[in-house]
């Protein structure tokens, strides 16, 4: 029993660490999102996010988040790669909400390609300094407080499962959302907003580049 409830530990510490960072309004999220609601490549999109997750949480835990802090401009050539996919998005969102979408059969037959979209979702994962200040930056320097090698390896377990489930729960369980999302206004409203999140982040993204420097 003892040695059950010390597995447990890290694993649950890596489990609720990941899921407080990773629940929150951001870009990768509200592609997602989208992806849930028009019912278009859902697995694929949520199966890469969560492995691309675990993959830069199992760098920072092995110790890659070290090697990042002691280059920060590295992170600001990310950080304005990802301002310009950002801004970029913001500027398409903005436009479909000129022309919104509904929820029809017709949808799925004009959904975009599956590698134009794994495309989409790797630069809102890959060229998001945020995802490297969380995964390997903060989870990796945590994980250093759990000795090597089983409970820090179950709290980078616990941390990549949290994205695991947090991804596929929004891609499948988007389509709850399918009826509101059969009328245009409410794909105008959706599109609005993820301009002004994917701007606001390029601005915060650009302002951290300024810091940088």
């Amino acid at each position: 029993m003892i040695a059950t409830t010390s597995a447990q530990a890290p694993l649950l510490a890596g489990l609720l660490l990941g899921a407080s960072l990773i629940i929150a309004i951001g870009a990768q999220n509200a592609f997602v999102l989208r992806q849930g609601l028009l019912q278009s490549h859902r697995f694929p999109v949520a199966l890469f996010c969560a492995l691309s997750d675990a993959a830069l949480i199992a760098a920072g835990v092995g110790g890659l988040g070290v090697a990042i802090g002691q280059h920060p401009h590295m992170l600001a050539v990310v950080a304005c790669a990802g301002a310009l996919v950002l801004a970029w998005y913001g500027v398409k969102a903005l436009r479909r909400a000129f022309h919104p979408e509904v929820l029809t059969p017709d949808t799925h037959g004009n959904a975009a390609s599956l590698w134009k979209v794994l495309a989409t979702c790797a630069g809102f994962t890959w060229l998001n300094p945020h995802v490297y200040l969380d995964t390997v930056l903060l989870i990796g320097s945590l994980a250093s407080a759990w000795p090597v090698p089983g409970p820090r390896t179950l709290f980078a377990i616990g941390a990549a499962t949290a994205s695991f489930i947090w991804f596929f729960a929004l891609a499948y369980g988007a389509r709850l959302l399918a009826p509101l999302f059969r009328k245009p206004l409410a794909w105008r409203v959706l599109d609005v907003l993820i301009a002004l999140v994917m701007w606001g982040i390029a601005g915060k993204l650009l302002l951290s580049v300024l810091g940088m420097l």
